[in-house]
């Protein structure tokens, strides 16, 4: 990837989970009791927390319970989960305006109570002005639509103030409604003093804030709709939905900007005598992202569920352009590699593991008939994804000697993280490129004129202890083991994605038992929803990683047994990212990132501006 989609790519950073809506609820309701007991002082600790469950939890539970439903009425898809969210959010927003102004109030004791008052009728139209953006996003509904389920947990606060501070009895003749929504002697001092005119001025403020997040959305849109012709909210909305939910909502944004490609999908497969399959090599020459589940990031795990033998999902020569848009074209990548699958021709006869360097490129790789499968490294160097079209040339070039098929595969295993201007990315016409091409070209003809052998294989799969936390996805290492005339070549794929700097030969070195070894790692976005980076070795410890690798070997030597192999490929029509959509989507979410913070600050300040000008102006 490049530096810009290393940048998109850290956004994952921000990946978590909304917690169920009770979770937040018993949150709020527990920093609202502690909260009471700061603000009020009753002769009670029990009373204080009461009462700040009261006016601050209170507000927060029914803007948590009747926001979806509001919400759904105007068409949206709030739910309770995200809505207690951001009904919790909103409710630390509002605790965090009245702190910093009772310390200021504190320190300044002439601004007096009426300063505090005043930072709260803000608050509440701060989380109004919140509530709009969030919905608006999320639901996708007009600004007018969005102000009825963006305004109920203001409402909902005001309400309470405006019946327990006194404010209603001005505006209350009938002595039964004076009675139930006049409460004045029930409340503590600290809430008491609010006047109908403070409301009329909430009101007010709530409308101003509603146009300046409409402005700001405009001003925010207008690079994504010039250069990707979609809306930036569809962006927003799908990844709150990814990131509080898990949803796919953002599949449908990518696929909206998405293109048709055709890619190669190659299947070798590993059978035994009985004609049980024994292992099975699928890559289809596409990337598994972006992130997390969405588009491809689970292809390996959906690979492995759809075989019969051990399933090996290696990473293909294609970048992020080739991005698989939603998870449903996964299913379309399984289709194409089952009708490859069912063509293949078996042959018990192969090469031994040869292996050459090409300037910076190592290929290894075994001829099975007249079928190839190749693995190219630049480690100890580092390097990223390689381009679809250096993937193709090298296939070709790779067949030039005489080759049918050819499963080439980006080993992904040495690369030094997301800092700097050059990720790894091996794009045409670059040095490494010819590398690789040179390098295909050359082990083609050394596998099209080697000795063949009969085929012995041996497997062996550990899940590991280790997470994705660590690094691991759900495939944990997964080791083939290819024997002809006594040679034994090692393939070790890892379910991660790309490697620390140095480990790759490390790993190599501390394998006995085997002639070549070669190690890969299957490029899994899983792992990513804990970070932009968190490749292999980074969390989990190399000595421990070393003799299960090295244990998983030896197991699969002893597992070897007379085998048959066979190749075949097919092409499937997907949906993908499309040429250079990553980068202009990388770049214009970059700049809305760097660019939307700023003027998102400049946007609150301008407000809070003219906010103290209105006070000033209804003072005077």
């Amino acid at each position: 990837m490049t530096a810009t989609q290393g940048n998109l790519a850290s956004l994952s950073r921000f990946i978590f989970r909304a917690p169920n809506w009770y979770s937040s609820l018993t949150f709020a309701l527990l920093i609202a009791a502690f909260t009471g007991i700061a603000a009020f002082d009753s002769r009670f600790v029990l009373d204080d927390a009461w009462q700040g469950v009261f006016y601050i939890g209170i507000p927060t539970a029914i803007a948590g319970a009747i926001t979806p439903w509001v919400d759904r009425r105007f068409g949206g898809q709030l739910t309770p989960n995200r809505a207690s969210l951001l009904a919790l959010i909103c409710e630390l927003i509002t605790i965090a305006f009245l702190t910093v102004a009772g310390v200021i109030a504190l320190i300044s004791p002439q601004l007096g109570q009426n300063f505090v008052f005043d930072t709260l009728l803000v608050a509440l139209a701060s989380i109004f002005a919140f509530r709009l953006l969030i919905l608006m996003a999320v639901s996708r509904h007009s600004l007018l639509q969005a102000v009825v389920p963006a305004s109920v947990q203001t409402v909902a606060a005001a309400g309470l103030l405006a019946i327990y501070s006194g404010a209603t009895a001005f505006i209350l003749d009938n002595p039964m409604l004076r009675e139930t929504l006049a409460r004045a002697e029930q409340a503590p001092p600290e809430i008491q003093g609010l006047i109908p005119a403070d409301f009329v001025l909430l009101a007010v403020i709530c409308a101003f804030y509603a146009l300046a997040v409409w402005v700001f959305l405009v001003v925010i849109d207008q690079p994504w709709r010039s250069s990707l012709g979609v809306s930036a909210l569809d962006f927003l909305r799908g990844f709150i939905g990814h990131i509080a939910e898990g949803s796919d909502e953002l599949e449908a944004f990518f696929e909206d900007i998405g293109e048709e490609a055709l890619v190669p999908v190659t299947v070798l497969s590993v059978r035994r005598s009985d004609g049980d399959e024994k292992a099975r090599f699928v890559l289809p020459m596409i990337h598994p992202g972006p992130m997390g589940e969405i588009g491809g990031g689970n292809l390996p795990k959906r690979v492995a569920d759809d075989a019969d033998g051990l399933a090996f999902p290696p990473h293909a020569t294609a970048g992020h352009d080739f991005n698989l848009v939603t998870e449903k074209e996964v299913d379309t990548i399984l289709e194409t590699a089952t009708a490859a699958h069912e063509t293949i021709e078996y042959s018990d006869e192969a090469t031994t593991g040869h292996r050459l360097t090409e300037g910076e490129a190592t290929l290894t790789g075994h001829s099975f008939g007249d079928d190839a499968f190749v693995v190219t490294t630049y480690a100890p160097g580092f390097a990223d994804d390689v381009a679809y079209a250096v993937g193709l040339s090298a296939m070709s070039e790779a067949r030039s000697g005489g080759l049918d098929d050819v499963l080439l595969v980006d080993a992904h295993n040495s690369n030094d993280g997301l800092e700097g201007e050059d990720l790894g990315h091996v794009v045409p016409g670059s040095q490494r490129s010819f590398d690789m091409i040179y390098g295909a070209g050359r082990l083609g003809d050394i596998l099209s004129d080697a000795e063949t052998g009969t085929l012995r294989c041996g497997v062996a799969w550990d899940e590991t202890p280790w997470g994705p936390a660590d690094g691991i996805g759900p495939l944990g290492i997964r080791v083939c083991v290819f024997e002809v005339g006594g040679q034994t070549t090692a393939y070790v794929l890892i379910d991660g994605n790309n490697m620390e700097p140095g480990l790759r030969d490390r790993i190599v070195e501390a394998v006995d038992g085997v002639d070549l070894v070669e190690v890969m790692t299957s490029d899994t976005h899983i792992v990513n929803t804990v970070e932009a980076e968190n490749q292999v070795g980074q969390a989990l410890p190399p000595q421990e990683l070393f003799a299960i690798v090295d244990n998983l070997v030896d197991r699969a030597v002893a597992d070897l047994e007379p085998v048959e192999a066979g190749m075949a490929s097919e092409t499937a029509e997907v949906t993908v990212f499309g040429n250079d959509r990553t980068e202009t989507l990388a770049s214009t979410a970059n700049a809305m990132v760097s660019l939307g913070g700023a003027l998102a600050a400049a946007f609150i300040l301008a407000v809070m501006a003219v906010s103290v000008l209105i006070f000033f102006v209804a003072g005077v």
